[in-house]
């Protein structure tokens, strides 16, 4: 069975968004080299992030977002970047008649979410988006790995990569540290309490 890995692009000062959802500068190297990671996408990085991203993506069989992810990417069309299979985290159904061929579920709790989504992802890994989302996972003891792709910007203020998270937890050293181009792609293990 894979691993659960909370991941997200990051400044430096541990913000995902601003106030208003907007990444700003944080995606910039998604688009700085001249290595392409998604066939037919616009995505081309630089080549160390790129020997990083791609197994790492490849081994990803499902991600877990919140429902205003959703929303705001509208599910990526039912075709993530990475995995095959979306769990979203929603009280609210799938919208009716959205991409009724995509593999896309929704539940209404953190922990059935990661529960689906391990079962959805077999051997692979499940991606689980930080926020609130992660920050809940992160709280109930059900990630296993930390991954975060730091971008050198200061937000701020804004959405926290660990959401309203309120409790203190320590992790490994990293045992990924790749430099790219405008990156420092970054990935923890959990300290055992």
């Amino acid at each position: 069975m894979g691993l659960v890995v909370m991941h997200a692009v990051v400044s430096v000062d541990g913000f995902i968004a601003d106030e208003h959802d907007d990444v700003g500068p944080l995606f910039e190297w998604y688009f700085n080299g001249d290595t392409e990671i998604v066939e037919g996408a616009p995505f081309r990085i630089g080549r160390a992030s790129a020997e990083y991203v791609r197994p790492m993506w490849d081994g990803i069989g499902a991600t877990i977002m919140g429902r205003r992810l959703f929303d705001q990417t509208n599910g990526w069309e039912g075709k993530p970047p990475a995995g095959d299979h979306i769990v979203v985290i929603s009280h609210r159904p799938k919208p009716d008649g959205w991409h009724p061929e995509a593999s896309v579920h929704f539940v209404d709790d953190v922990a059935e979410a990661v529960r689906t989504a391990k079962e959805l992802a077999g051997d692979r890994d499940v991606a689980v988006t930080a926020g609130d989302i992660g920050g809940q996972a992160f709280a109930l003891g059900l990630i296993d790995e930390v991954a975060m792709d730091v971008v050198p910007v200061v937000f701020g203020s804004g959405k926290r990569y660990f959401g309203s998270l309120d409790s203190q937890r320590q992790l490994e050293d990293p045992h990924v540290r790749v430099i790219g181009d405008r990156v420092t792609h970054l990935r923890y293990r959990l300290r055992s309490p």
